[in-house]
């Protein structure tokens, strides 16, 4: 039930509203407005309803009044009529969610009160999400909270103390280097040093020499003696990134050191103890590699005793909003910018598009739209042009200008739609499918319903 509490000096308003919306909303008047801030202080109003008619203060102490219940965080809509349309349009740019002609036909009351209530349901949920990245911090950049991003974060939580090798698995530019940041921030080698290593970037002619060290005069140019990355790592984490661009000679020698956790430098006969936990990822498929003959099966039984797969972007599209919004506050920090969010259809493209560049491509894609962007929101013609080309069929109807949690909630509707029509009409196995409540999910196609049914 919407609790929907009017501001204001009619006594009529009660009388004739609450029964008109029916059991779906609770109607409350009130004209003190201490008593009214005393609700808002008990969390007792959803929408708090400004009759500017109603209520015969001053404009500026009306105006004080708003600002007081803005910093409430309850959504606010005005109602009066045009003659008092400036003072609409100042509160309008001070923060209040939507306004109403009085008087309000019924259908376009219903729509805007219940919008309001989950714009401010959204609004909390964001700033949960937002809180839950924030305690998470030691994480690094991980960012997400779809289905899909919640199975690698339980992972990461299982392998974090285990000494375990752990293989990361994806395609380029999904994170799975901020996945072994992360394994590694989270565990009890967080103090010590975190080494990436990206095989596929260092000559097959240095890469031994890179890995073990060397000792002065092992080869021809060697003036002194050189740590390597086992070495410098020391009792950390040790990431070999894009471990299938390794020879198989350095497999061999590879292999050996992860069996015997001990290694020499190169020119030396003396024996190191490998101190730190190695961490691999590849975005090659390795039991393929494996039938060819270009990739060892004892080093891939080896490397593969724990197996993390980081999703591409394309099938974690839910999470594009968390993403997008970190993206913008970065680079609009960063630039002096006042971008504050997207249009919803240039959101619209950010769904659509395929991402073959996953996360690093998008986050490429809003540091150049920060850049162009020339007022508060990014529009399609400040994203880059492949995005542009772009057809967003798939974006719902009627989708409508609004702030970031209004498209964040409108995308929601469409994959709980997508959702029920996969599972065949099964409401409970499409919100068990998003790992959302059944009521939620009632709610996001309630919403759909109702609307459809006002039009």
């Amino acid at each position: 039930m919407i609790r929907l509490v009017l501001f204001s000096g009619d006594s009529k308003l009660q009388r004739l509203l609450a029964p008109a919306l029916g059991s779906d909303y609770s109607v409350l008047v009130e004209s003190d407005a201490s008593k009214l801030r005393q609700l808002v202080d008990d969390q007792q109003v959803d929408v708090l309803g400004l009759d500017l008619d109603g209520n015969y203060s001053p404009v500026q102490e009306q105006l004080d009044f708003f600002e007081t219940m803005r910093d409430s965080q309850v959504p606010i809509v005005v109602m009066t009529d045009d003659s008092r349309r400036a003072t609409v349009l100042e509160l309008l740019q001070r923060g209040a969610y939507d306004y109403l002609r009085k008087p309000p036909s019924l259908p376009e009351l219903k729509i805007v009160i219940r919008r309001a209530h989950e714009h401010a349901m959204l609004k909390h949920e964001l700033e949960h999400t937002r809180e839950k990245l924030r305690a998470a911090s030691r994480c690094d950049r991980l960012i997400g909270s779809s289905a899909r991003s919640q199975v690698v974060y339980d992972l990461i939580r299982r392998v974090t103390n285990l000494d375990a090798f752990v293989l990361i698995t994806g395609e380029s530019g999904t994170g799975k280097e901020l996945v072994a940041r992360a394994i590694h921030n989270l565990s009890k080698r967080a103090k010590e040093p975190f080494v990436a290593v990206s095989c596929g970037a260092i000559p097959e002619t240095l890469i031994e020499s890179e890995l073990f060290g060397h000792e002065k005069g092992a080869f021809t140019g060697t003036n002194g003696v050189r740590e390597g990355y086992l070495e410098q790592a020391g009792s950390g984490t040790l990431l070999l990134d894009e471990i299938g661009e390794l020879s198989l000679q350095t497999q061999v020698k590879l292999l050996r050191v992860l069996q015997q956790r001990e290694f020499s430098r190169l020119g030396s006969n003396r024996l190191l103890p490998l101190k730190a936990r190695v961490l691999f990822a590849t975005h090659r498929n390795l039991a393929q590699m494996v039938d060819e003959g270009t990739f060892r099966r004892d080093l891939y039984y080896r490397v593969n005793v724990m197996r993390i797969n980081v999703p591409p972007l394309r099938e974690r599209t839910d999470d594009i909003p968390l993403l997008a919004d970190h993206f913008l506050r970065i680079y609009a920090s960063e630039y002096g910018k006042p971008v504050r969010d997207f249009r919803a259809n240039a959101m619209a493209l950010l769904f659509e598009y395929e991402w073959p560049g996953n996360i690093r491509e998008l986050e490429n894609a809003i540091q150049g739209a920060v850049i162009l962007s020339e007022g508060d929101s990014i529009g399609p013609e400040d994203l880059p042009e492949p995005l542009r080309q772009v057809d967003p069929l798939g974006a719902p109807e009627g989708l409508i200008p609004g702030s970031f949690e209004d498209q964040l909630r409108d995308y929601k509707i469409r994959l709980a739609n997508k959702a029920i029509q996969e599972c065949n009409g099964n409401k409970t196995l499409a919100a068990r499918s998003l790992n959302i409540s059944r009521a939620y999910l009632h709610r996001l196609v309630r919403t759909v319903s109702e609307e459809t049914d006002v039009a």
